[in-house]
């Protein structure tokens, strides 16, 4: 997946706005994180990820996910943007973007969807 793919996709969601984190591109709902890319090893920040579902993923492909040690305690997966497919990045946006936005947001979206 491409970088602008995957903007198009975190910006196909209401409400989503594109900003910085730490100095780099992110994407927000409801002024609230949703993701952000790091440029160090373009991966992408997901959360709304247990630790025993980060463990899951990083086994069963670490071409694609993985954590560093500031990431280890907390509900976050690295994935690299260039191995992400969009079906799979849309799951964690969505699972996301859901818990952010607030609640008329996503109701009027899944009557419109």
């Amino acid at each position: 997946m491409t970088y602008e793919e995957m903007r198009a996709l975190a910006l196909s969601y209401p409400g989503v706005e594109e900003g910085t984190s730490y100095g780099h591109p992110s994407f927000k709902a409801n002024g609230k994180f949703l993701t952000r890319l790091r440029d160090k090893d373009q991966s992408l920040v997901l959360s709304e990820v247990s630790l025993d579902e980060r463990e899951m993923l990083i086994e069963a492909d670490p071409q694609t996910f993985h954590c560093t040690p500031h990431y280890k305690d907390y509900p976050y997966v690295l994935a690299r943007l260039e191995r992400l497919d969009e079906a799979t990045l849309r799951g964690f946006l969505e699972r996301r973007w859901r818990k952010v936005s607030k609640k008329a947001v996503v109701k009027a979206w899944e009557a419109g969807a």
